[in-house]
C-alpha cells in the first residue's frame, strides 16, 4: 500500500495512490498533477549511514568504514515530493543521493537484525543532499554539509506491507531525464537489519522514526533550473526542482 499526504480543495488529506490516482478517506479521487504534495508522515528522528556502499566510497577516494558511520539530519532539512531545493549561496559543489528510507514502526532497544526487520513500518525515497564544499570529515559529514533547508526530500509514499526484501531494489537518479545514477541495495556494506541492530543497541528507535541508509556510485554536481528525479523499484519516484536561495 502506498499512503500519501496531500492537500487537495482546501484540506489535507491522508490517502492512498491507486491506479495512477490519489483517493482520500472519502474514496475521492484526486489527479497527482492537481494536488499539492506534503511528506507522507511526520518523522521522528533522522539518521543517516555514510559510506555504506563500497563502490561510493571508492569513487571518493575513501576507505570502507570499520563500522556504521552515522549522522543526523535535522527536521528542517525535510521537503515533500515536488517542493523546491534551495542552493545555498556560495556553494559550489552540490550532489544529489539516492537513498532507501526505513521507516520504524514500533520502539527497538537492542532488537537483533534477525528480529530488525519486525519492526520496520515501511520505506519510501530519499534524496540525501550533500554541499560538499563543507565536507571536512567524510565519515561524519558535518552538519554544515548536509543539514541544510530543503537538504532532505522525501517520499511521495509510504509504501507498507509491499517491500518484500529491502536488499533487493534498484536505485535509480535522473537529472533534467539524464540517467546519472544506478545502483542495487544488494550490495550495500551493512544491511537494513544489520543497521537497525546497530542502532538500537545504544539508542531507541521510535515510531516514524527514519533511517537513510547510503547511497551507491554515481553522484555528480546539480544546479539551479535543474530537476532531479530519484527512483527506487517498488517506492515510486521522487521529484524535486533546484533554485537558488533568495
Amino acid at each position: 500500500m502506498k499512503l500519501a499526504r496531500f492537500l487537495a480543495k482546501g484540506r489535507v488529506h491522508q490517502g492512498v495512490y491507486r491506479e495512477g490516482l490519489l483517493l482520500d478517506e472519502a474514496g475521492e479521487a484526486h489527479r497527482p498533477d492537481e494536488v499539492t504534495w506534503l511528506l507522507p508522515f511526520t518523522p521522528g528522528k533522522v539518521l543517516g549511514v555514510a559510506l555504506n556502499y563500497a563502490d561510493h566510497a571508492e569513487e571518493l577516494g575513501l576507505a570502507r568504514p570499520e563500522e556504521p558511520a552515522l549522522f543526523w539530519k535535522p527536521n528542517t532539512s525535510l521537503l515533500p515530493h515536488k517542493g523546491v531545493v534551495l542552493y545555498p549561496k556560495g556553494a559550489r559543489f552540490v550532489h544529489y543521493e539516492v537513498e532507501l528510507a526505513v521507516v520504524v514502526g514500533r520502539p527497538m532497544k537492542r532488537v537483533k537484525a534477525k528480529d530488525a526487520l519486525d519492526y520496520v513500518l515501511g520505506y519510501t525515497i530519499a534524496n540525501d543532499l550533500v554541499a560538499r564544499d563543507y565536507v571536512k570529515n567524510t565519515f561524519r559529514p558535518p552538519i554544515r554539509a548536509k543539514g541544510r533547508d530543503t537538504f532532505l526530500p522525501l517520499g511521495p509514499f509510504l509504501v507498507v506491507e509491499e517491500v518484500e526484501d529491502p536488499q533487493n531494489l534498484w536505485l535509480r537518479a535522473y537529472v533534467n531525464g539524464e540517467l546519472r545514477q544506478e545502483g542495487h541495495t544488494s550490495r550495500m556494506l551493512y544491511s537494513v537489519a544489520e543497521l537497525l541492530e546497530f542502532i538500537s543497541e545504544f539508542m531507541t528507535l521510535e515510531p516514524y522514526d527514519v533511517l537513510l541508509t547510503g547511497t551507491p556510485k554515481g553522484i555528480s554536481q546539480v544546479r539551479p533550473g535543474d530537476v532531479m528525479r530519484l527512483e527506487i523499484e517498488g517506492l515510486g519516484a521522487l521529484e524535486n526542482p533546484i533554485e537558488e536561495e533568495p
